[in-house]
């Protein structure tokens, strides 16, 4: 799961990489962060995800540079988006995508069973995103947002494979 090829040449480059967030990646994440957000996350904050026992902290790397990345958690059978961005210039090129895709595909093989996430209600680009990678509205926040004040649109997609038994694909029967 660490290295990705597009397979339809989404991004300017040939391929692009998508591996763990390492320590060394936070600074960069962190200027992603405060760019696309009114209320950034802090750098320790991307740390205690990085270091994180049930983190998953992801990032996009194009020609050896941090493009975009995502922080996800996994809680038993539940998965949590708590952070994606992608680089101002980089946007719009499939980067968000494949970074969510990669996730889904760990959080699947982890045998999580709804995915949870909760995004700005006026965010129209983040919602067609969503949506198209499965997810649907669920409920709302009131206020959940501030700077500026703004509902949140709570958004679930469920992951749990129908008829699968795992144990037995595992060789654990």
């Amino acid at each position: 799961m660490s290295l990705w090829i597009p397979q339809k040449h989404d991004c300017p480059m040939n391929a692009m990489r998508i591996r763990d967030m390492l320590p060394e990646d936070v600074p960069a994440a962190a200027d992603i962060e405060r760019i696309s957000f009114s209320t950034p996350w802090s750098e320790n904050s991307f740390y205690s995800e990085v270091y994180g026992k049930y983190s998953i902290a992801r990032v996009a790397i194009i020609n050896e540079r941090i493009v975009g990345y995502i922080i996800a958690r996994l809680i038993l059978d539940e998965g949590h988006l708590l952070d994606l961005a992608v680089c101002p210039e980089f946007r719009m090129r499939g980067i968000a995508r494949m970074l969510m895709e990669d996730v889904i595909s760990g959080l699947q093989i982890n045998r999580c069973k709804a995915f949870f996430l909760e995004v700005r209600a006026l965010n129209s680009v983040a919602l067609k995103l969503y949506e198209e990678a499965g997810f649907r509205v669920i409920g709302t926040r009131k206020n959940y947002y501030k700077a500026p004040v703004e509902d949140a649109c709570i958004m679930m997609r469920d992951l749990a494979v129908r008829g699968v038994d795992f144990d037995s694909v595992n060789g654990k029967k």
